[in-house]
């Protein structure tokens, strides 16, 4: 340390206070650390080495304003120093200043081309800021200059993923793993299998961080993954064991919920789905995939019926809620229940199309409603503006033409059933669909765990 303004002789009682304020910093007692060099300060307020610990001492304590005043000092004092600018760029990275940080980073590698923490930090920094192909070839010579570096390989490894790199991820997974047999890396490694379209590697490598680490998500993972690709009752095993362990666990209750719908347990599957919304009732995943397994068990009517009242009440600008509320109230036989209020039902499709036009399932239902009162003129255009929203409703062709058939209209009816027909040989709409659904709620949930950790 420079004592350049202490008096004669002073200079090792200075440096005796410097080096105690060292030892308070790395024993973690920074306030105390924090108060010893700012003591110092006064009578020497040019040290190099004072500002710089100073800074990193109200770093550690999350005051990054105050450290921000000290490192910047200490790059001033001495601009050649890459520690201190690196020390700088942390600092105003964490203060989201990140163009600012960028241009520090940079400045300490060109000074020290070869540093590892500057290179991964500058990387770190890059996915940040969302720029994942900028950031990966400075991740990639961190791990260059130091391969046993654990959170550099994850975080290439990572990057490679997103940009498509699957060889080079899969590589890169594997060497990491003989370093470290982790449940995080075998996860990771299944997310580049299951990109790959190697499903089985995918399912063993789940499987593999499951029983490392049954954490919640890691279960999910593994069970998910049999279920996207419909093995169903290993799914299912897997889902119930992580429900046990897991009880409060939305995601898991609708993944068990998906999982007995898909096998034919239909009472069994809106069991769990009503568990899940109780678990959350704002959680708009649960509800299409209650609607589904309702329809084709309505025995538990009225709890399901109060699952959507709730969640329409609740949302009352969501037109998919008043959509599901509508259908709620609206199952099987459905003109033949003196109970029924059509209007009731009809005034709900029409407010879900009010709020949200694009929802072509609302017209669909809408059309229906009419075609069951025999309002076949009425029920024409609805079909058809579902159809302009989604020509791939093959329910919707097949009534619009039955609707044609009643007007009169055989030429169109014809029309629209040869549609219908062709829908049911290209594909089985429906099956597509709920694989999609599925596909699109585990995606969903895999991406909101991770932005929530």
């Amino acid at each position: 340390m420079h004592a350049q303004r202490a008096a004669p002789g002073a200079t090792e009682r200075l440096d005796r206070q410097f080096q105690a304020a060292v030892a308070q910093y790395e024993s973690g007692r920074l306030p105390e650390a924090a108060a010893a060099l700012e003591a110092l300060l006064r009578e020497v307020p040019e040290s190099f080495e004072v500002h710089e610990l100073l800074g990193m001492v109200y770093a550690a304590q999350s005051q990054d304003a105050k450290a921000s005043t000290h490192l910047e000092k200490a790059v001033h004092l001495k601009p050649d120093s890459a520690s201190a600018r690196m020390n700088l760029a942390i600092n105003l990275a964490q203060l989201g200043k990140l163009q600012p940080a960028e241009a520090e980073f940079k400045k300490a590698l060109e000074l020290e081309p070869q540093n590892y923490d500057a290179n991964h930090n500058l990387g770190e920094l890059y996915v940040r800021a969302g720029k994942v192909a900028v950031a990966t070839p400075y991740l990639e010579q961190a791990q260059r200059i130091n391969p046993a570096a654990y959170d550099n390989g994850y975080d290439l490894a990572l990057a490679y993923i997103v940009t498509n790199r699957l060889p080079d991820a899969r590589q890169l997974l594997q060497n990491l793993l003989k370093q470290k047999d982790s449940a995080e890396l075998h996860n990771l490694l299944a997310e580049v299998e299951e990109k790959d379209g190697k499903f089985v590697a995918a399912a063993n490598e789940y499987e593999l961080a499951a029983h490392l680490d049954p954490s919640e998500g890691n279960l999910f993972d593994w069970g998910s993954e049999l279920l996207l690709h419909r093995t169903l009752d290993p799914a299912i095993t897997i889902f119930e064991k992580a429900a046990e362990r897991y009880p409060n666990s939305p995601r898991i209750a609708i993944g068990l919920g998906i999982a007995y719908y898909s096998r034919g347990n239909y009472d069994d599957a809106v069991k769990s789905l009503l568990y899940a919304a109780d678990l959350s009732p704002a959680d708009p995943r649960v509800y299409p995939f209650l609607s589904r397994a309702y329809d084709s068990s309505p025995s538990q009517a009225e709890e399901v019926i109060a699952r959507f009242r709730r969640f329409a009440e609740q949302q009352p600008n969501n037109g998919r809620a008043q959509y599901y509320y509508a259908m709620s109230l609206w199952k099987g036989k459905r003109t033949q229940d003196a109970s029924l209020d059509l209007a009731q039902i009809s005034a709900l499709l029409e407010k879900a199309i009010a709020l949200d036009p694009s929802l072509a399932e609302s017209y669909l239902q809408l059309g229906n409603l009419y075609s069951d009162q025999h309002k076949y003129a009425e029920a024409i255009p609805e079909y058809q503006r579902a159809l302009e929203l989604n020509s791939d409703l093959a329910d919707a062709h097949y009534r619009l033409g039955q609707a044609y058939v009643h007007t009169g209209e055989k030429d169109k009816a014809q029309q629209q059933l040869q549609a219908y027909q062709k829908l049911r040989e290209q594909h089985l709409a429906d099956l597509d669909k709920q694989r999609a659904e599925v596909r699109q709620f585990v995606y969903a949930a895999k991406d909101a765990e991770s932005r929530r950790q």
